[in-house]
């Protein structure tokens, strides 16, 4: 069986029986809801642990089970640019949005990156008279590039020089 393939496997089930994400997630347990979500898109792992509580939850197979503990090919399914107007959004965020955000973060924090590794996401819904509101909270690790053969005063790391 292909990941693709067990993705496809646990929406049916899902759709069966229900489901809601925030319920599987409470039952799979130990992780944000958009990590859970993300590993049973196919995304991201679970743990050997989590990865048990879904093969009870779904009624799957060892080598399933194994499957979702097994690295992803992360990224795959989603073409580019995205064709799914939500997912299309983000992009469009992303592009329209990024060159502030690079700025804004290289001034604060100096010459690196936003880690997507060591990082955490949070999405909750907030009551609005004009419309609810979607609010989405990333926080990431500042990773500094490390510039190469540095010797002497010269900083070996691009964090903000005082």
């Amino acid at each position: 069986m292909k990941r693709e393939d067990l993705t496809e496997k646990l929406l049916d089930i899902k759709r069966e029986k229900g489901w809601s994400w925030k319920y599987i997630c409470d039952k799979i347990g130990g992780y944000s809801e958009v990590l859970i979500t993300g590993a049973i898109l196919g995304q991201m792992k679970l743990t050997k642990p989590q990865a048990a509580n879904a093969g009870e939850l779904f009624g799957l197979s060892k080598a399933e089970v194994a499957m979702l503990n097994e690295v992803p090919m992360r990224g795959t399914g989603t073409p580019m640019p995205p064709t799914d107007p939500l997912i299309y959004r983000f992009y469009e965020m992303v592009m329209v949005n990024g060159p502030a955000w690079k700025a804004l973060i290289e001034e604060e924090f100096g010459d690196g990156i936003m880690s997507a590794i060591d990082f955490d996401m949070g999405i909750e819904r907030v009551a609005n008279p004009k419309g609810d509101r979607v609010k989405i909270t990333m926080s990431g690790k500042f990773l500094p590039y490390k510039y190469y053969g540095a010797s002497g005063n010269v900083p070996e790391y691009g964090f903000k020089e005082e």
